[in-house]
């Protein structure tokens, strides 16, 4: 393993530990678009049977409700048993959540999916979520192998290339998914899942992975243990308010989730809108690749901050009227980042948190992180539906600015983004301000390399 001061230096492919990081990479890709496609197929079906925002609302914070509760519990099975077998059991979980699944489309009465309040529909979505958040326990492990099989000074390349597959997973998937939902509704979308999950748990059962159970050896217990696990990141300087400010992050981020797909839906069909995604998608890909290229710079936690800075600019700029090519420009600009802003996070817990307690902590920040959106998803679908869109359709917002803003259900919807961006900006100035972001950039700066066996 490398010291701190080889920082900068690019992936060695020869290494064994990095072809076998790029072996389980290739997999994520196959288990990650069959898991987005699964869930953007889903959105795109609840809206178009349904017609109802607050549906797609529901169906948001349901998802992220479910990922906050399950994220410390996942986290402790991934430091407590090996981590192939852990993965390997995530894809074997969401391949039985999706058969479950299927059965129950091809045996509910026809016309019951165009009910939001149909006990079939939410069974349909519930044994969906689980089959997707399943697939969670592989994104906490993932970040983990990437401490044991990667230098510690090639660790942010590695974390880009992460997000390029990701981008991948996003451009593959949007497409797929759009368009198998407007042939076949949900019948093609759950064939290929399941035929492609078969494919991915065979071939990681083939793959070569050295046996890592991080808590081996250690003498910390063998279960979840969230004290000590806040502890842990109590005892860092400024990394439980880098949690605290993704999950402020997270909580403004829900308007976002709960409102892109309505909102690009009224503006573009489903076909193009899949498409539109595939396209922007290619942003992501993009933006992993240059991080992988020339890493995150000195400071980490610095990139987070003035990235997520544009990223809130963005969500102000591009509703400021209906107009696909803001729409499009801003989810460019947006998706292009994004990567960075990952890969900054994984890279500080991949160096300041003890090697044994990674996988508890990448739990434990993705619980309360993405307990928040769960919130605003759920307040957000409504206040939209019953509030925004009628101010911006019948109310006093069409007299106050629809002469230059634009009426309609579409223009409620971007008010509430705007506003959504100007909080997020406040947030992430006081974020760059505050003695904890200097604490944890300190921290960072002066820690060694995390030791992984």
């Amino acid at each position: 393993m490398s010291d701190s001061k080889s920082s900068g230096k690019r992936l060695d492919t020869r290494a064994p530990g990095t072809r076998t990081f790029l072996r389980l990479l290739v997999n994520t890709v196959l288990v990650s678009v069959t898991n987005y496609t699964v869930w953007f197929a889903i959105t795109f079906y609840v809206y178009l049977e349904t017609k109802s925002v607050f549906a797609t609302g529901v169906l948001a914070g349901l998802f992220l409700l479910m990922t906050s509760a399950t994220g410390i519990w996942f986290g402790s099975l991934v430091d407590h048993h090996d981590k192939k077998t852990m993965m390997l059991l995530s894809g074997i979980g969401s391949l039985g959540f999706y058969a479950l699944s299927f059965i129950v489309y091809l045996s509910a009465p026809d016309g019951t999916f165009k009910n939001p309040a149909s006990v079939w529909l939410w069974g349909l979505v519930l044994l969906l979520m689980l089959g997707v958040i399943t697939g969670n326990i592989r994104t906490i492990a993932l970040p983990t192998m990437v401490t044991a099989l990667i230098d510690e000074g090639s660790r942010d390349r590695a974390n880009g290339l992460v997000g390029t597959t990701t981008g991948i997973s996003f451009l593959v998937t949007s497409v797929i998914s759009g368009v198998l939902v407007a042939q076949g509704g949900m019948t093609y979308v759950l064939i290929v899942a399941l035929a492609v999950l078969t494919l991915a748990s065979l071939d990681i059962s083939a793959t070569k992975v050295p046996r890592i159970v991080a808590s081996e050896g250690t003498d910390g217990p063998k279960r979840a243990d969230v004290r000590g696990t806040v502890r842990i990141i109590r005892g860092i300087p400024g990394l439980m308010a880098m949690v605290l400010f993704a999950t402020l992050n997270n909580f403004l981020g829900g308007a976002f989730m709960a409102l892109m797909d309505p909102y690009g839906l009224s503006l573009v069909s489903v076909e193009v809108w899949g498409f539109l995604w595939g396209a922007l998608s290619g942003a992501m890909i993009i933006g992993g690749l240059v991080v992988a290229r020339t890493g995150l710079g000195r400071n980490p936690v610095r990139t987070l901050l003035l990235v997520n800075m544009v990223l809130w600019t963005v969500l102000i700029v591009f509703p400021i009227q209906a107009s696909l090519g803001l729409l499009i420009g801003g989810l460019l600009v947006y998706l292009l980042l994004m990567p960075a802003a990952e890969a900054a996070e994984q890279t500080i817990l991949q160096k300041v948190v003890p090697y044994e307690r990674q996988g508890r902590v990448f739990g434990f920040a993705q619980s309360v992180e993405q307990a928040a959106s769960p919130l605003t998803a759920f307040l957000i679908s409504p206040i939209a539906q019953f509030v925004f869109i009628p101010f911006m359709t019948t109310g006093s917002g069409v007299d106050l600015i629809g002469d230059w803003f634009g009426t309609g259900p579409d223009r409620g919807m971007a008010l509430v983004f705007i506003i959504t961006g100007f909080l997020g900006v406040l947030v992430t100035v006081f974020a760059l301000r505050s003695k904890y972001y200097r604490g944890l950039a300190r921290q960072y700066l002066e820690t060694d390399e995390v030791v992984t066996h």
